[in-house]
C-alpha cells in the first residue's frame, strides 16, 4: 500500500501487489477489507503531525476492519523503553502516537525496533534496496570514509534489512505481542564496524570526528526552516552518544528465543561477503 500508483521495478519483478492509498481512514479501510488483511505494518517515515495523522488513520482503519486487528506502526529505531524521546524529533510524532496506542482496546499492537540498519555499510553496487545516507550514517562505503560521532566506542545495535523483514513475518505468527519488540543482528560500536570493513576490504578508512559539544550545540538551534536539517541530524547523532541506538540486550535475547528462534541473524562480515541467509 503506497501513495504511488505505479508498482516500481522492485515490486514488479517479484509479483508483489501494490495498491494506491491517500492514507485516509476510508482509503486504508477499503484496502484492508478488500484483501482480508490480518495485520497492518507501517513503514511511513513521516514527521510531526503528518506521522500522527497517517498512523491515526491506520489505527482507525484497523478498528473498523472486518479482519485486521493487529498493527505495527513505523518506528524501527533503538531502545525506546529506556530512551523514549530519542531521537529527539520523535517527541513531535512517535511519542504522542504511542500514547494513543497505550489507550487502544480493540487493536493489538507492538512497536518494533532494530537499531541501525546494517545495509548502509554496503556500497552502491551491492544488492540493497535503500538509498545511501552518508551525511546521516557515520560510515560512507562509496566515499570510503567515516565521520565518527563522539568517541565512536558507544555500543550500538545493527540489523540487516533482510533480517528486519524476516522477523516481522515471524512476528505475525506469534499468538500474543508485547508493547515493544526488539531484534539485533549484532551489538557493536561504529569504531568496530569501521575496523571490520577495513579488514574485509584490506584498506584503511579515513575518519573524521564530530564532537559531542558540536552535536549538542546543533540540538539547541532555533526551530527555523534553515535549521531543519541540522537539528534533525543532531537528534539522530545523539543516539550515537547516549546508547539509545542499542536495543536492550536481555530483552532482545529473550524475545529472540521466544519469537525468532529459527531466524539466523546476519553479522556485518556475512553481509559484506554476501553470505547473509
Amino acid at each position: 500500500m503506497t501513495k504511488k500508483s505505479t508498482k516500481g521495478s522492485y515490486f514488479e519483478q517479484r509479483g508483489i501487489k501494490v495498491l494506491a492509498s491517500d492514507y485516509t481512514c476510508a482509503s486504508i479501510l477499503g484496502i484492508l477489507n478488500a484483501v482480508n488483511a490480518s495485520a497492518l505494518i507501517s513503514f511511513s517515515n513521516s514527521d510531526g503531525q503528518t506521522y500522527i495523522d497517517v498512523h491515526r488513520a491506520c489505527l482507525d482503519a484497523c478498528r473498523k476492519s472486518k479482519t485486521c486487528k493487529r498493527f505495527i506502526p513505523s518506528e524501527y529505531a533503538g531502545n525506546i523503553d529506556e530512551f523514549p524521546n530519542s531521537p529527539s524529533y520523535f517527541t513531535e510524532s512517535r511519542v504522542p502516537f504511542r500514547q494513543m496506542l497505550r489507550e487502544e482496546k480493540d487493536v493489538e499492537w507492538t512497536i518494533f525496533n532494530n537499531g541501525w540498519i546494517m545495509d548502509y555499510c554496503l556500497p552502491a553496487h551491492a544488492e540493497k534496496h535503500m538509498p545511501s545516507i552518508p551525511d546521516e550514517f557515520p560510515i560512507d562505503p562509496d566515499g570510503w570514509k567515516a565521520c565518527i560521532r563522539g568517541t565512536g566506542d558507544a555500543v550500538q545495535s545493527f540489523t540487516s534489512g533482510q533480517d528486519i523483514g524476516k522477523a516481522l513475518v515471524r512476528l505475525l505468527a506469534a499468538p500474543k505481542w508485547e508493547p515493544t519488540t526488539y531484534i539485533t543482528g549484532q551489538w557493536s560500536s561504529f569504531n568496530d564496524m569501521v575496523a571490520a570493513m577495513e579488514k574485509f576490504y584490506d584498506r584503511p578508512m579515513p575518519k573524521t570526528f564530530r564532537s559531542e559539544a558540536d552535536i549538542h550545540k546543533d540540538t539547541l538551534l532555533p526551530p527555523t526552516p534553515e535549521n531543519t536539517t541540522a537539528r534533525y541530524l543532531a537528534s539522530v547523532e545523539e543516539m550515537m552518544l547516549n546508547a539509545s541506538g542499542a536495543c536492550p540486550r536481555e530483552k532482545t535475547l529473550r524475545q529472540r528465543r521466544e519469537f525468532f528462534a529459527d531466524l539466523h541473524f546476519t553479522r556485518l562480515e556475512d553481509l559484506l561477503s554476501g553470505k547473509a541467509a
